[in-house]
């Protein structure tokens, strides 16, 4: 993937009941998109989909007619012009986008819940989520006696005890909705932050320094392969390592220059998005989308965090 087409931004994966603990299966690098980056076939269309939604999600607008996606998109519009002028402004298109990450988090959380709950209580406690996830690990540590896979469970269990207690703001180690949420969704909470980047060079940081190297960063995004040649994208991150990653210009990144690289303090992805969007979008350049614009161009849109990662597209909108 062409990274350097954006500024980072961390998304970690949620985790996963019967056996399959909170781990970070892909790393997924955002950016301020360029805005003057143009759309030119489907390639680029696919491209933002999936660097903002993922692969999966970026399908549901294949499963619509060009004549659904587009009604449905137009009753969207009307939901996002929350003043009912018929202008989107890029602040109620960025409200918009925060609204639907939120709700997107917390239906996520909804999901799952029941299957960590294991005394109905409505509340998860430390106990209940070790015995959902890796009971069968505990029952059985014979078997993997010979794991050495980075994401051990013997590695996994104390690093998600250090996540839970991290996000457990009481300390009684029994976790609410909020709490819970910002278990599963760190990167979506301030004071889990340091937990966050922790991880983050936990994942990198291969020889175990306690820093991240040139070699480790591009590692973790690009698998070389043994005498090929590296793609233009990884000598240009390489560059940008050098000159925005490692702040210091001591050859590593620290706990503060990798903060600095998946949390970024002045960036907003919503704005970033609604500001792309606009971009993209507004013909006569004043600055706000009509509905007819943004259905000129509904290609961009079905696959944009304003239609919920496609959700919207395909389910009751009495609910939004």
């Amino acid at each position: 993937m062409n990274v350097c087409s954006y500024v980072s931004f961390l998304l970690l994966c949620t985790c996963f009941v019967q056996g399959k603990p909170t781990l970070r299966k892909e790393r997924v690098i955002h950016q301020d998109p360029e805005l003057s980056r143009p759309h030119e076939d489907n390639h680029s269309y696919r491209f933002d989909h999936e660097a903002f939604l993922g692969k999966e999600e970026a399908t549901t607008f294949d499963q619509l007619t060009p004549e659904e996606s587009k009604d449905r998109l137009g009753r969207i519009v009307e939901r996002i012009d929350s003043d009912q002028n018929g202008y989107i402004t890029m602040e109620e298109l960025k409200a918009w986008i925060k609204r639907v990450q939120k709700r997107y988090v917390y239906e996520n959380v909804a999901k799952v819940w029941a299957d960590y709950d294991l005394n109905k209580d409505d509340k998860i406690s430390w106990d209940e989520y070790k015995k959902a996830t890796y009971g069968y690990y505990l029952a059985n540590p014979e078997d993997f006696e010979d794991d050495k896979d980075q994401f051990s469970f013997k590695k996994m269990l104390p690093r998600d005890e250090r996540r839970f207690r991290s996000a457990d703001l009481d300390g009684d180690l029994v976790a609410g909705r909020e709490e819970f949420t910002a278990f599963l969704h760190p990167e979506e909470f301030d004071h889990m932050k340091d937990i966050v980047v922790l991880e983050t060079l936990e994942d990198i940081d291969k020889n175990g320094d306690g820093y991240v190297d040139e070699d480790e960063y591009i590692a973790d995004m690009f698998a070389h392969e043994e005498g090929g040649p590296e793609p233009d994208w990884v000598r240009t991150e390489r560059d940008q390592f050098s000159d925005f990653r490692d702040l210091n210009k001591d050859g590593k990144m620290d706990m503060e220059e990798i903060q600095h690289w998946i949390l970024p303090k002045d960036y907003d992805h919503a704005q970033a998005e609604a500001r792309h969007l606009v971009y993209e979008s507004d013909t006569d350049k004043d600055q706000m989308l009509t509905r007819e614009e943004i259905l000129e161009n509904w290609n961009m849109f079905v696959g944009s965090q304003a239609t919920n990662y496609g959700e919207d597209l395909t389910r009751d909108h009495d609910e939004l």
